[in-house]
């Protein structure tokens, strides 16, 4: 079976793979992305990074770091923590960009470390976004980055992958905005959680940078762990421009990183570049980009959403509108509401708060007339950064008030008050909201139409494997007796109770007392050390806490299996040495024969996991599951990933 384009990236990364192997989905590989980027939160990875007892970072020029999220915040306390991080990254040679430079995403994508058919990874959310480019990009948590600043490499399990067709062509007034409000509300049951999506289709063709950027950075609030993009002409267009700017400019001499030697070489791997006939997506969905119109997402959902035909007559007044943050604030967006609001004023009624995605991007604006337009209109400037769109700074919203914001997110209280209602739009819808009062679009007639998309899920079919190479330490087989939690969406305050998540003294032997409190009071008593933990679908959703897995741990539960995980669980359960393993079809077996109410179940099944043969066999039965990669082996075997790191580093 051929590969996806995930896979293809992946294979370029991947490290310590037979000449032979070809990687695929589910799979834990060992990976050296081409860079690491991580903003204000820096400062939290330096004593990870020194915790590990690492002295110098095994490749500087993998290493990026941007000062973006609080750069409003001029209190000396802020000031100093400023002055730290740009001290160590100085000191071991990092890239480095001060507040004001711009939001950290914006910067990868300009400055040329974001480069089409690589994997670049940060430890910010939106790092989805590179896809805009044809780049693997993903995030990863802080002692990740710790990881691959010390040894430059790292763990990932490469997710399923789901093709999303855009089909046909946006309407006058239709913005990529548009397309990914309309996807995050259209298939709004999870469908793409832990994914990564392929776009593909002839509608991408029609699609600029700019916009792929911004649908491929709003995966993330659908869900998704990667949103790539084909590497076309489009996107060879936009390097060889930004090439050419480069050299106009040549204020800064040549950057390494954008050249057209590479661009060159670029053209001549972008036909391999591409997902193979026979590559296996575990779904299909399609969209038609004609039936979408202008829509609103909201309030405080992505997963709620409302064409702007149906709100326009309800004249639903907002009282702050914002062009802000990485999602919707480069050159393209920032003209768009400048055409809208040229030789007009906002409403009396409404603060309209502008910050470009960069101090290149505010300066092309600037230079073109359009910065002034917005601010002639009334519009309040920030300095180029996150602010407002995570909750800092100047401009949040207040008790009782409407937001419509260009960002990626209007969770409850994000933006300020959780009694503010924020709803997600364009650059155009937003900016024209703030002109007239009320939530509306500058299109005079719009014909209301019924959104076309479509969605099949496939089976992959069973393929021969292997036996697994285990590596010395990692079990060849474990035996426990089966314990049965069959609830779907189990969340991590049902796991390890957020009351005791900030309590940095707490003991392995008190988190293990009181893992499952809130959802079974009779967990304790019923499982015992030495079992094998089975969940439901989704097992660890909600908050990133790592004790959710560490209580499980210190519990004596051998390994955690379910038809599903949160991809951040897995992510802290394998970075604290403990081991995850999806098998959906024992969870689906075990919810046939086991009629029950409990919460927690002992299944009295005895299982027998052989590690060599990838299955778990009970009562005559074989369960079959991914083979457990070497990076994840080592990681176990080690304890824990700061272990697997000082092991590296000796």
């Amino acid at each position: 079976m051929g590969q996806t384009l995930v896979e293809k990236i992946v294979q370029k990364h991947a490290l310590g793979l037979k000449e032979s192997h070809k990687v695929k989905t589910g799979e834990f590989i060992s990976i050296r992305p081409a860079y690491v980027m991580t903003h204000d939160n820096t400062g939290a990875v330096i004593p990870k990074f020194h915790q590990i007892g690492a002295t110098k970072l095994a490749f500087p020029n993998q290493v990026v770091h941007t000062l973006d999220h609080n750069i409003q915040d001029t209190s000396e306390k802020n000031l100093e923590k400023y002055r730290n991080i740009e001290k160590f990254s100085r000191e071991m040679g990092a890239d480095f960009y001060p507040a004001g430079r711009g939001i950290g995403h914006q910067i990868m994508c300009e400055e040329g470390y974001a480069w089409p058919g690589t994997m670049v990874v940060a430890s910010d959310s939106h790092s989805n976004m590179y896809g805009g480019l044809g780049v693997l990009g993903t995030p990863i948590v802080r002692t990740d980055a710790a990881s691959i600043w010390a040894t430059g490499k790292t763990w990932w399990q490469i997710p399923p992958t789901v093709k999303v067709e855009l089909k046909g062509k946006l309407n006058t007034g239709v913005k990529g905005k548009d397309v990914i409000i309309a996807l995050c509300g259209f298939f709004n049951n999870d469908e793409v959680l832990n994914h990564a999506i392929e776009f593909c289709g002839d509608g991408v063709d029609y699609l600029s940078v700019d916009q792929r950027l911004t649908i491929a950075n709003m995966t993330t609030e659908w869900g998704a762990l990667v949103g790539l993009f084909p590497i076309d002409f489009r996107t060879i267009t936009w390097l060889e421009n930004r090439i050419s700017d480069l050299e106009r400019k040549d204020e800064r001499g040549t950057n390494p990183r954008l050249t057209h030697d590479k661009l060159a070489t670029l053209k001549t791997q972008m036909f391999d570049l591409v997902p193979d006939k026979d590559a296996f997506y575990s779904k299909e969905l399609s969209i038609d980009l004609s039936s979408i119109e202008p829509h609103v997402s909201g309030p405080n959902s992505v997963k709620v959403m409302s064409p702007i035909s149906a709100l326009r007559d309800q004249k639903l007044k907002v009282n702050k509108a914002y062009l802000v943050s990485c999602v919707n604030s480069r050159f393209e967006d920032i003209k768009e509401a400048a055409d809208i609001l040229k030789y007009k004023k906002i409403s009396k009624n409404v603060k309209f708060y502008i910050a470009a995605a960069s101090s290149e991007v505010q300066k092309r604006a600037e230079n073109e007339g359009d910065w002034q337009v917005l601010l002639d209109a009334g519009a309040i400037a920030l300095p180029p950064g996150c602010g407002p769109c995570i909750g800092l700074g100047t401009g949040l919203l207040e008790d009782g008030e409407i937001g419509i914001s260009a960002t990626n997110r209007n969770f409850k209280g994000r933006m300020g008050s959780k009694n503010a209602l924020a709803y997600l739009a364009s650059p155009e819808v937003v900016a024209y909201s703030a002109l007239q009062g009320f939530i509306d679009a500058p299109i005079s007639e719009i014909i209301p139409s019924k959104i076309s998309a479509t969605i099949r899920e496939n089976r992959r079919i069973s393929e021969s494997t292997e036996d697994a190479e285990l590596i010395e330490g990692f079990p060849r087989e474990i035996k426990g007796n089966l314990i049965f939690c069959p609830q779907d969406n189990l969340n991590t305050d049902g796991i390890f109770p957020g009351k005791y998540t900030y309590q940095d003294d707490l003991t392995p032997e008190f988190q293990a007392s009181v893992v499952m409190e809130n959802y079974d009071a009779k967990f304790n008593e019923i499982a015992k050390s030495g079992d094998i933990l089975v969940g439901g679908y989704n097992f660890g959703t909600g908050s990133s806490r790592e004790q959710a897995a560490t209580a499980l741990k210190y519990k004596g539960i051998q390994v955690v299996l379910s038809g599903s995980f949160s991809a951040t669980y897995v992510r802290n359960a394998i970075n604290n040495g403990f081991l995850t393993i999806q098998i959906p079809k024992l969870v689906d077996f075990l919810k046939t024969k086991l009629d029950s109410d409990k919460l927690t179940i002992n299944t009295g099944y005895e299982a027998v996991m052989n590690f060599t043969k990838s299955v778990l066999n009970i009562d005559g039965n074989d369960f079959y599951f991914q083979p457990i990669g070497k990076a994840a082996q080592e990681i176990i075997v080690a304890g824990g990933l700061e272990d697997w790191v000082r092991n590296n580093l000796k």
